[in-house]
């Protein structure tokens, strides 16, 4: 459709944008317009003048305003009449009794001008198709063959005058284009204060929304720090929620290490508590505080000792060698550490058993 002229509503300079989008070009302009009308006004004070200029209907006539135009733009009917006839045009009143013998499908005709309250605007046949050319609307609106006696018919009943239009139009290319090819529309052009309306109306909406904000929640400068200070908080969150996770992971690791450390040692010393003679006052299911196992080793290394000493004045009945402790001879409440002295006990265990062999292989 942007073949199509189109006359967007300027003023109320409606009956200019009428013709001009009827002939389909910038034919007329308010200048051109306003000298039909003073001709026209020019006229009708010179038929009043022939009954004398002294007449009281004169007189009246004279102060009377122009029936043909007026500051805002409006043009009478005769004034487009006027215009019309230039191109050799006229028109004829729709709905008079005249016109409607004729018994005329509207669809058979060219073009239409209504009227109503001074507004003026033009439906007209472009090829083959109907279009309603008001200048009110954004652009131009499709109307179906179908459609154009009700489109006409709904004009009347709120009130319309229409006028058809009589004549060969001048050529544009518009008419020529769309003899050949037929257009559709999706949808309807809007009114121009339409989008207007509406465009105001979602100001005045979040103008309103503003407002109620700004009542319930008083700007104070404090909105971007609250913000901020929300921001920190959940920084700050995120950060403690990695940190405590961090310190689980490390519980969790030192506790499998002290685990397995208490697993060995467990085992460590469910081997050496077999060896080490228990304590008449002591059950084995008990388990050993460090000041008992330390009193057990020192009881353990002296008879170990004892033991040593006496073989050593015994003599042997059979040469046989007879391994060494590897433990150090210190006293056993030296700094030595704890495997340090588990070990030496292990070890002196290990000795009394083979010497106790020794001994029943002698005897």
């Amino acid at each position: 459709m942007e073949s199509i002229f189109h006359e967007r509503q300027e003023g109320s300079l409606c009956a200019q944008h009428c013709l001009n989008n009827l002939l389909q070009g910038e034919y007329f302009s308010p200048v051109e317009l306003s000298s039909i009308a003073q001709q026209l006004d020019e006229e009708e004070r010179m038929r009043m003048a022939e009954g004398g200029v002294s007449s009281e209907e004169y007189r009246t006539f004279l102060q009377q305003p122009s029936v043909n135009m007026d500051d805002s733009g409006f043009f009478s009917i005769q004034v487009i009449s006027n215009a019309l006839k230039v191109w050799g045009l006229e028109l004829i009143l729709f709905n008079s009794p005249e016109y409607q013998r004729l018994g005329i499908d509207p669809i058979n005709e060219k073009s239409f001008i209504c009227n109503y309250k001074e507004h003026w605007f033009t439906v007209r046949k472009l090829g083959k198709q109907w279009f309603n050319l008001n200048s009110l609307l954004m652009g131009p609106e499709l109307i179906s063959d179908t459609y154009l006696a009700l489109f006409l018919a709904q004009l009347q009943q709120e009130g319309y005058s229409i006028f058809v239009v009589k004549g060969d139009l001048p050529d544009c290319e518009a008419d020529q284009l769309l003899q050949m090819i037929r257009v559709q529309q999706m949808q309807r052009p809007k009114l121009i204060g339409e989008e207007a309306a509406q465009s105001r109306d979602q100001r005045l909406l979040r103008s309103d929304v503003d407002q109620a904000i700004e009542v319930n929640h008083p700007f104070d400068g404090t909105g971007m720090l609250d913000e901020d200070e929300e921001n920190f908080q959940r920084a700050l969150a995120l950060s403690r929620q990695e940190i405590d996770m961090e310190d689980e992971e490390a519980d969790l690791r030192r506790a499998i290490q002290l685990s397995m450390q208490g697993s060995r040692q467990s085992e460590f010393l469910d081997s050496l508590s077999q060896n080490v003679p228990q304590s008449p006052h002591t059950s084995q299911t008990d388990p050993l505080s460090s000041e008992e196992l330390r009193r057990r080793r020192r009881v353990h290394f002296e008879k170990q000792q004892q033991q040593l000493q006496q073989q050593d004045q015994t003599p042997k009945l059979h040469d046989k060698p007879t391994l060494t402790s590897s433990s150090p001879q210190a006293d056993p409440d030296g700094d030595m550490s704890e495997e340090d002295m588990l070990q030496a006990a292990m070890n002196m265990s290990l000795e009394s058993v083979r010497n106790d062999l020794n001994t029943e292989e002698e005897k």
